[in-house]
């Protein structure tokens, strides 16, 4: 991916947190997936008062993609922080990262993790989920 590309998927994840809804820890995370056709899916966070049933912006991006038949990514931009704070470095938890795993392709895929336009760092999903258990481990 070149610069204009990143900085056209950051701000879409900027754009998607701003839908974010997070009343409880007021901690607003947006997320912008990119398939492999150039179409890009905004997501944010949802909360839940009960809390488990709350989701993360990664996996409402990747959830709305796969639900409309997109199954081919090429990368996924997060950006997070307090709702009236600066943006800061918001990584992917636990279960977006094997959310990824299941859909992404191995060495190809890239996390873009943001606390502005001009501000990120870029990461392959082997980097954040090490040793991973996938659909070849059954």
């Amino acid at each position: 991916m070149n610069e204009a590309e990143i900085k056209k998927l950051i701000k879409a994840a900027m754009h998607g947190r701003e839908f974010s809804y997070s009343p409880y820890s007021n901690y607003c995370v947006g997320a912008a997936l990119l398939t492999s056709d150039g179409r890009i899916f905004e997501g944010c966070n949802i909360e839940n008062a009960a809390y488990g049933p709350s989701n993360c912006a990664e996996r409402t991006a990747i959830f709305k993609a796969v639900s409309e038949g997109y199954r081919d990514f090429k990368a996924i931009a997060v950006v997070g922080g307090p709702k009236d704070g600066a943006l800061n470095m918001a990584y992917p938890c636990g279960v977006c990262r094997q959310v990824m795993r299941e859909f992404v392709r191995p060495g190809e895929f890239k996390i873009i993790v943001a606390d502005g336009e001009d501000s990120y760092k870029e990461h392959t999903l082997e980097e954040l989920l090490p040793e991973s258990f996938g659909a070849k481990n059954l």
